[in-house]
């Protein structure tokens, strides 16, 4: 038997790779920019996903000042810590957040309607 190379296999993890995609350094992180419908006209617009570095008050705090709205910072148990905007701010929000330096265009994804 010595002369018989033997491997013995490991334990195989299939999601091995994909574990690994997620705990990138932001690579693949998107900031997601959502309209709610609430009653009637009215809507609600959320961003979420933006990195914890941030001050999510400074940044609400400007976008209130810029579009002339009212907000808040939600804290979500899945999704962390969520801005919600008054009104359809969807496009608003994106130009800021690129202009401002925040967050890349790519890496903004835009959702609704």
């Amino acid at each position: 038997m010595s002369d018989l190379d033997l491997q013995i296999p490991t334990a195989f993890d299939p999601f091995a790779e994909a574990n690994a995609e997620d705990s990138g350094a932001g690579s693949k992180e998107y900031v997601h920019i959502r309209v709610q419908q609430r009653n009637g006209r009215k809507s609600l617009t959320t961003v979420q996903g933006l990195k914890k570095d941030f001050s999510y008050n400074k940044i609400l705090k400007d976008l209130k000042k810029e579009f002339c709205c009212n907000g808040t910072v939600v804290q979500d148990p899945e999704l962390g810590q969520v801005i919600q905007l008054q009104g359809d701010q969807r496009k608003n929000v994106s130009s800021f957040l690129t202009q401002a330096g925040i967050v890349k265009k790519d890496h903004i994804k835009i959702h609704g309607f």
